[in-house]
């Protein structure tokens, strides 16, 4: 009985302690309460967490997302530019065939075409970089600002042979200009971005397209296309390209344009796009081109040497005892000339110019087209004059 009335007590006393204390933390939390609204209404009252508890900042966040890459991109965007071109094409009727709507139609009439390409603005008086093959043929420019701004251009001068064109936007004001990098230190495999108006996208996007691929070849030669066109020295990355991108500039991660994105391989078939082999021109032979377009308009091929050189044929050969275009015989020397200069002779054979060999007189004009070398550029002679071989260095002057 005693044991019984002990557990009750027992159990009497801790419902007793319990009851005590909920009725404490009641009281203390309408205390808080009453706290909380008076003194702590105010968030600036609050006390401050130690930094290592605080989330990470927006800012922050942004900033870790930020890679030489976004940087360079935003470095070159704002002077990346769409261009809008509209030409008039010749065609020929589709009736033309036809004898009897041939007398009543005209067998050829003019037709407004647009087309679309990319450039950059690499002075800030407005003058945009971009490629023949986007400018030519120009009856109206318009050119695109990254934010939508349009503005008329003018074309300044153009120079097909190497694809170059140089064009003025119409507007007195100063424009974002991109930084013009070296060609001649870029590094085979490093990141590259193509920026410009593929498909004219930039329209839609108000701002370029970029796409990013590595320095895939460099140096690669073409030679002259059947458009008359020269490519040579040309860089080959595997940055997607497509219609449109053509005179838009290629980028390295320090922000700096190498290069004027110009053309691509594509698979063939019914496949036009790019398959991650592109084409752009150096932009220390683009330099050269510009200035002179700008100052000038059009680039000045015109060349002399001063030599008069004539085929050897069989007649010839028998004459000099050695074989059939064997190399070519100089036949005069201009007085003055920078062959005389050079010291070239009536009677020397001229067998390779740069070390190249040469058979005809086709050869020597032919390397000095191919390579587009002007005034200024000198080119090497290897000559055999009295059986023994002899190198003349000639420079090409202005006629």
């Amino acid at each position: 009985m005693i044991k019984k009335i002990s557990v009750l007590l027992f159990t009497v006393t801790i419902a007793m302690l319990a009851f005590t204390l909920t009725l404490h933390e009641i009281r203390r939390w309408k205390f808080m309460d009453s706290v909380s609204a008076a003194d702590l209404g105010n968030q600036q009252n609050l006390p401050v967490e130690p930094a290592s508890q605080q989330s990470l900042p927006a800012k922050d966040i942004n900033e870790s997302r930020q890679t030489v890459l976004t940087r360079a991109i935003q470095k070159v965007a704002p002077a990346v530019v769409g261009i809008t071109v509209h030409s008039i094409r010749i065609t020929s009727s589709p009736f033309a065939n036809d004898p009897f709507f041939r007398m009543l139609l005209p067998e050829w009439y003019s037709q407004k075409v647009e087309s679309l390409g990319s450039g950059f603005i690499y002075n800030p008086e407005g003058y945009v970089i971009t490629n023949a093959h986007v400018a030519e043929g120009a009856t109206e420019i318009t050119v695109t600002l990254a934010g939508g701004d349009q503005y008329p251009g003018e074309l300044v001068g153009i120079d097909r042979k190497t694809d170059v064109a140089l064009i003025k936007i119409k507007a007195d004001r100063k424009f974002p200009t991109v930084e013009l990098g070296n060609s001649d230190n870029i590094l085979l495999g490093e990141w590259v971005v193509a920026l410009g108006n593929p498909f004219g996208l930039f329209s839609e996007s108000r701002e370029p397209i970029a796409t990013l691929g590595i320095i895939s070849s460099m140096h690669m030669d073409f030679g002259i296309q059947r458009s008359g066109r020269l490519y040579q020295d040309m860089i080959q990355t595997d940055a997607s390209i497509n219609s449109g991108n053509s005179g838009g500039p290629l980028v390295t991660a320090d922000g700096r344009v190498v290069g004027i994105n110009t053309f691509i391989f594509t698979g063939g078939g019914q496949s036009a796009g790019s398959i991650g082999i592109s084409f752009a021109m150096p932009i220390n032979a683009a330099v050269a081109i510009i200035e002179e377009l700008r100052e000038t308009g059009f680039i000045d091929r015109t060349y002399t040497t001063g030599l008069s050189i004539q085929n050897i044929d069989n007649y010839l050969a028998y004459v000099l005892n050695v074989k059939p275009n064997s190399g070519v015989i100089v036949v005069d020397v201009e007085n003055g000339s920078p062959a005389e200069k050079a010291g070239l002779e009536v009677g020397d054979i001229v067998i390779g110019i740069d070390e190249q060999r040469v058979r005809t007189t086709s050869d020597i004009f032919n390397y000095i087209r191919e390579r587009d070398l002007r005034r200024g550029d000198h080119v090497d002679l290897q000559v055999i004059r009295d059986g023994k071989r002899k190198n003349f260095r000639v420079t090409l002057e202005s006629k």
